[in-house]
């Protein structure tokens, strides 16, 4: 299946300007004039269509890439991201030693909205990457979701549920890099746009974190570039 059939542009260009825009924290109008000058003619607009189609394929097919947490001890928080001049609450999970494992946009803050994010987080992992401990902050949303999820067995009853402040500093940390990508697209217009172009972001940041480092070709960002490529049948040096 070509995944480019129809397009204006090669799949290596399209690729390039959707990496670009989830990498590096740049307007769509700024990536316009960033490609002019290596002379490609992109409007803006359609940037983002590019943006909204080929961000969730590549979050989707490098999944099994980055998504396999090297510790069994996670920590979960959320931080807040602006949607449609409303706040949604955006949550977040790495491993102790910083490896992204999953992401949830949720227009609420509440028990439900957790449990769906840590039901997503555990969903299909092998035994050997399921979480032993996890740290959230002291909101009652987690305790609840921890137990419905215990009671219905799809967390062991053995699991750690811990509450100390500290050992998510990490967490807090990387909210800051993610949110400085979030910073240059002024808001999002809809909850459907806002998770699609963070599943880019959040791709591509734990790409640069290295998760997927095992399974690249080249060092570095020669090798992310490989790799999203090999992933849509561009076969590129």
């Amino acid at each position: 299946m070509n995944d480019f059939k129809g397009r204006q542009f090669k799949g290596e260009i399209i690729l390039w300007a959707v990496r670009w825009y989830c990498k590096y924290g740049i307007s769509y109008r700024e990536l316009e004039e960033m490609l002019e000058e290596r002379g490609i003619e992109v409007d803006h607009t359609t940037l983002y269509r590019w943006m909204q189609h080929y961000a969730p394929l590549i979050e989707k097919r490098l999944c099994w890439y980055w998504r396999r947490p090297i510790s069994s001890s996670w920590r979960l928080d959320g931080t807040y991201i602006k949607v449609k001049g409303k706040w949604a609450y955006y949550y977040r999970a790495i491993d102790k030693d910083g490896h992204t494992i999953d992401f949830y946009l949720s227009p609420t803050r509440n028990a439900k909205a957790a449990k769906r994010f840590l039901g997503k987080s555990i969903k299909g992992l092998s035994n050997w990457f399921f979480p032993r401990k996890l740290n959230t902050d002291k909101a009652s949303t987690y305790t609840a979701a921890i137990q419905e999820l215990k009671q219905e067995g799809k967390l062991p009853p053995e699991t750690e549920h811990r509450q100390v402040k500290y050992l998510n500093n990490r967490l807090e940390a990387d909210h800051g890099k993610l949110k400085r990508l979030v910073k240059p697209t002024l808001g999002f217009k809809s909850m459907k746009t806002a998770y699609v172009t963070l599943k880019g972001f959040e791709v591509m940041r734990a790409l640069k974190k290295g998760q997927g480092s095992p399974w690249q070709y080249q060092p570095g960002v020669k090798g992310e570039v490989c790799q999203i490529n090999r992933n849509f049948g561009l076969y590129t040096a």
